[in-house]
């Protein structure tokens, strides 16, 4: 019964222009997980956001919103809304695309959510030619380091490590195979033996890295054959930025461990010294993922095309 009520709610609301305002600033405010984000994406002022949610709620009934001086969530019955919302106005945005589609150069938003790695790699060398490639397209680029569901948040597509996608997606490989290196400057090494197997990374100091949001550790993961070790290394330093990490490394702090083309250009000016590499593993590369639909939404489209064409993806 609940979910048939929703429903009646949605069409009803979708007939009139104010209420559907309503339900994109809730939609919004879920999406991006704060007023001030959604009030910038929906070029309003916050004080006015909260105004059309305080309507929203009174005219419905019913709380969606759970408000603190920090953070916003949906209530049970937000959360129940915004998945119906979702199903609706992703057929609302395919219509749109479909009649996109037709136009001689390509149109429309474009919502990207990207690791701060594939951010780096793949995003921030063609935002100048893709922006004058194609000026009608009003590309926001999302950098998260969690793992964000793109169908829930509404994102068009993601840019993520092939180990960390979903079966459901479909995905463009954008790298070859990476491979995880341990690093070290010279002047850390100095007087110290250089590890010869991940045990003996236990007499070190190493740089730990701790995922975006306050989560777990991150265990050096090893392998050789059928062997495999996850290490909790020690070190009094820990970070959640990889380049925070290198520059940690390069100055002597302890030993890093990270992707391989992160630290090859160092490696190749003698400023790291990489070890362990046989018991380094390897996997997947970066791909761009994307729900799968019927119609892909000609901006998405440019968009893949212009990373793949631009080849930033096979830079080792």
């Amino acid at each position: 019964m609940r979910y048939y009520l929703i429903g009646l709610l949605i069409r009803k609301y979708t007939m009139r222009g104010s209420e559907f305002n309503e339900l994109k600033a809730f939609s919004a405010i879920v999406e991006e997980g704060s007023f001030v984000r959604a009030a910038a994406r929906l070029r309003v002022s916050p004080p006015a956001l909260s105004q059309t949610i305080r309507k929203l709620e009174a005219r419905i009934g019913v709380r969606l919103l759970n408000r603190t001086t920090r953070s916003v969530s949906p209530t049970a019955a937000g959360e129940t809304l915004f998945a119906r919302l979702a199903v609706v106005f992703g057929e609302l945005d395919g219509a749109v695309a479909e009649v996109q589609a037709g136009r001689d150069q390509p149109a429309g938003a474009l919502r990207i959510n990207v690791s701060r790695v594939a951010a780096m790699r793949f995003v921030a060398p063609i935002l100048g030619d893709f922006q004058r490639a194609y000026p009608d397209i009003a590309l926001t680029v999302i950098v998260d380091d969690m793992l964000t569901d793109i169908v829930q948040r509404r994102f068009d597509a993601g840019i993520r490590l092939g180990e960390r996608l979903e079966q459901d997606m479909v995905a463009v490989k954008l790298s070859d195979e990476l491979q995880m290196a341990a690093v070290a400057a010279p002047a850390y090494l100095e007087g110290r033996s250089i590890p010869r197997h991940p045990q003996d990374l236990h007499q070190h100091r190493c740089i730990n890295f701790q995922w975006v949001g306050g989560g777990d550790i991150y265990r050096w993961e090893f392998s050789r054959g059928k062997r495999s070790l996850d290490i909790a290394v020690n070190g009094n330093l820990i970070v959640n930025d990889t380049e925070l990490m290198i520059r940690a490394a390069l100055d002597g702090a302890g030993i890093a461990y990270m992707i391989d083309y992160q630290v090859q250009p160092w490696i190749e000016k003698g400023r790291l010294v990489r070890f362990l590499e046989p018991w380094s593993p390897r996997f997947p590369g970066f791909y761009l993922y994307h729900p799968s639909r019927r119609h892909v939404p000609p901006a998405l489209r440019a968009f893949i095309d212009f990373v793949k064409n631009r080849g930033v993806g096979s830079r080792e």
